[in-house]
């Protein structure tokens, strides 16, 4: 081996792991995911690979996507070791429980979060949110603002409420802080709230909200709501308890209302924070990102099936009302 040679051997190998992944343009680049979805029920996760390849990444030709998924959240820690081991170049984490166990088996691997529900950095992944400053960043939700605004919007809805009950499950680490602040929101607008922790039996979920004698319901954000979010709609009707969540699609399923920002939309700007990741960006600059815009969508024929009048200036301000 030439001297050269030596000298330039020695320069890779001092390479940070993170610098090396971004002077790589012309291979092919491994992305793993990590999510509490299948990826066939993920429309997220649809449109953030979609995106991808409008970005440039085609799966196939220059871009390789592990998967991993599980409904329960005490997994997801070992198949993060599993994606870890794959050598992947960044990590998606579709939901925060995601990006902890991710940040916990990879310290060194760019990790984007879809879908921060609460504060990053009272969670410890992010020193800020303009630098988060470490290997993880994102998008964010702003739940504890939707939380309560939702609250308002079942008040204008459902004349006479006085009791909501808020489903929530003990998968979500955000949830007993969500449920803190809605009770406290709740609270200022005169509304009595209950908490009931949802499972995968609906229906049995909903005999436990029935006899808690609520008016309505509110839904927390939380993959498996995501998943039986059909499920929910129906029984709100076959129940005559309106409900509103912040699930994309829930209303066109036959829910009474959601509002809050695009899951979606999160997913499709993951594909961008991505994209900048394997051009080269570090995650500790790229500032995580809070929503702009809302979407209120109304289910008119939920409405009219339980017997509510929705105001005009509610459907006003909707961004789709279905007939």
């Amino acid at each position: 081996m030439s001297r050269r040679e030596f000298i330039l051997l020695l320069g890779g190998a001092a390479t940070s792991p993170l610098s090396a992944r971004a002077q790589r343009p012309d291979t092919v680049r491994r992305v793993g995911v990590l999510h509490q979805i299948p990826e066939q029920e993920s429309p997220g996760f649809t449109a953030f690979r979609k995106k991808l390849e409008e970005l440039g990444h085609v799966v196939g030709q220059n871009i390789i996507i592990e998967y991993r998924w599980s409904h329960e959240a005490q997994r997801l820690p070992a198949l993060a070791v599993e994606l870890v081991g794959l050598r992947m170049d960044v990590i998606l984490a579709g939901e925060e429980t995601a990006a902890l166990a991710a940040r916990q088996a990879a310290k060194d691997i760019p990790i984007v979060t879809a879908v921060f529900t609460a504060d990053p950095v009272a969670a410890g992944l992010a020193d800020s949110l303009r630098r988060p400053g470490r290997n993880v960043t994102g998008l964010g939700i702003l739940s504890l603002e939707m939380a309560s605004k939702r609250l308002e919007l079942l008040r204008e809805i459902v004349p006479g409420l006085t009791r909501v009950a808020v489903l929530w499950s003990r998968h979500d680490s955000n949830h007993l802080v969500l449920l803190r602040e809605t009770e406290q929101a709740a609270r200022h607008l005169g509304i009595a709230s209950v908490s009931v922790e949802g499972s995968e039996d609906m229906e049995d979920t909903f005999q436990r909200i029935i006899k808690e004698h609520a008016d309505a319901i509110e839904v927390l954000l939380e993959p498996q709501f995501f998943r039986l979010r059909a499920k929910i709609a129906e029984l709100g009707l076959k129940y005559r308890l309106p409900i509103i969540a912040g699930l994309d699609g829930f209303a066109k399923l036959g829910g009474l209302i959601n509002y809050g920002p695009s899951l979606i939309d999160n997913w499709r700007q993951a594909a961008v924070y991505v994209d900048k990741i394997l051009k080269g960006e570090k995650p500790a600059d790229l500032p995580i990102s809070q929503p702009t815009k809302f979407e209120l969508v109304v289910n008119l024929k939920t409405a009219k099936a339980l017997a509510l009048t929705v105001p005009t200036t509610l459907l006003a301000a909707a961004d789709e009302v279905i007939e």
